[in-house]
């Protein structure tokens, strides 16, 4: 099915091409009313030929319908970078033209790969009746962060009076997957909660000797402090220190497109306490959320990261908001080490979680040895 998903959703093409050389399609109602039929028309599709042996997971339309408008994505930010035409011109007109930024360029090559690519695995793993919470996870806290930012950097941004009518498609990409991570988040657990002798042994271990999760605690912290100057600086808090990161490493935060600022923001406000709950999470034992919230955050920053990198050299970014040339590789080293950590933090935990689950004493437990034959194993989903 994946493979079909796949060649299916390039037909979006054709659709683009028919809609760029029709000029009665072109205007910004009936784009709107395009758009929405399409949507409707795709998961209408979808659904006939799955009617047979339908999906065990609902969410397989979910994915199907976005794999589908990740190659609209792609084909923007290729138009865009002038890759290739013909596609997108009354788009880029009539349609959303804050697309061009480099922001948003940016945004649009991570939907149209890294999204396009998450969708297809998902899709292979519900056809083989197979789990994907963890994947679930990292796309769902990808695309809400990357809506999140996207819609309101819109209407704060220079943009806000520039709004068309299929600026209210974003909605239904930013509804769908809030809905989709609440649904994953309640699903039951792939791995058990409830650890034996390791698990206890791993708990029974100061920070002090697990000199892993020192470091990822010590990597936490330091993208605190960096969350915190960040945030201060896109609230244009008159610290010294905020004018000379600002003046200095940074000036993208000022772009006046806006959301370089909304992003700061929502990192400041949102993944500054994720963050702290991290490191709370790898002092005390038995934080059995640490193993979902660790992927979505890590999904987040990924995205934010990557879009902000991007833009900030992106050639659409006028020259007053590039990185100065003497502060470019150390400016990249600390974005670069922004977005590992969170991801050190979500493979750590899922690849030795015995310190994060919950132990539950069981009689003639005490004094006896420990017996990795008879612990809790684990198989990787």
């Amino acid at each position: 099915m994946e493979t079909f998903v796949f060649f299916f959703s390039f037909s979006a093409l054709g659709i683009l091409y028919a809609m760029n050389t029709i000029p009665e399609l072109q205007e910004p109602y009936v784009i709107l009313e395009t758009g929405i039929a399409v949507l409707v028309i795709v998961l209408l599709f979808y659904f006939l030929i799955t009617r047979g042996n339908p999906p065990k997971d609902l969410l397989f339309f979910v994915f199907a319908e976005f794999s589908f408008t990740c190659i609209i994505d792609l084909t923007s930010a290729l138009e865009y970078d002038g890759v290739i035409s013909g596609f997108m011109e009354f788009y880029q007109k009539t349609g959303e033209p804050y697309l061009g930024t480099s922001y948003a360029i940016m945004m649009c090559y991570w939907d149209g790969v890294a999204h396009f690519i998450m969708y297809l695995m998902m899709i292979s793993r519900i056809t083989d009746r197979k789990g994907y919470r963890t994947l679930g996870l990292f796309w769902a806290g990808s695309l809400c962060a990357n809506m999140s930012v996207f819609i309101v950097g819109i209407v704060a941004g220079k943009y806000g009076s520039e709004i068309r009518p299929a600026f209210w498609l974003n909605f239904v990409f930013l509804i769908m997957p809030v809905l989709a991570a609440v649904t994953l988040f309640t699903r039951p657990k792939d791995r058990p909660l409830i650890g034996g002798y390791n698990a206890q042994h791993a708990q029974s271990m100061k920070l002090i000797w697990r000199p892993q999760d020192l470091i990822l605690v010590l990597l936490l912290l330091a993208a605190m402090a960096f969350t915190i100057l960040r945030g201060l600086v896109a609230l244009d808090a008159p610290l010294e220190a905020c004018s000379i990161y600002l003046r200095q490493y940074e000036p993208y935060l000022k772009d006046p497109v806006g959301y370089p600022r909304v992003m700061m923001l929502h990192l400041f406000f949102y993944g500054l306490p994720m963050l702290g709950a991290f490191v709370y999470g790898l002092l005390k034992p038995g934080c059995t959320w640490m193993t979902d919230w660790s992927v979505f955050l890590a999904g987040a920053i990924t995205q934010c990261q990557w879009s902000h990198i991007g833009g900030s050299l992106h050639p659409r970014t006028t020259a007053p908001y590039h990185i100065p040339s003497d502060a470019l590789w150390l400016v990249l080293t600390f974005n670069l080490l922004y977005a590992a950590t969170p991801i050190l933090v979500a493979l750590r935990v899922h690849s030795n979680p015995y310190f994060f689950l919950k132990i539950t004493p069981f009689p003639g437990q005490t004094g006896l040895p420990n017996s990795e034959e008879k612990d809790t194993k684990y198989k990787i989903k």
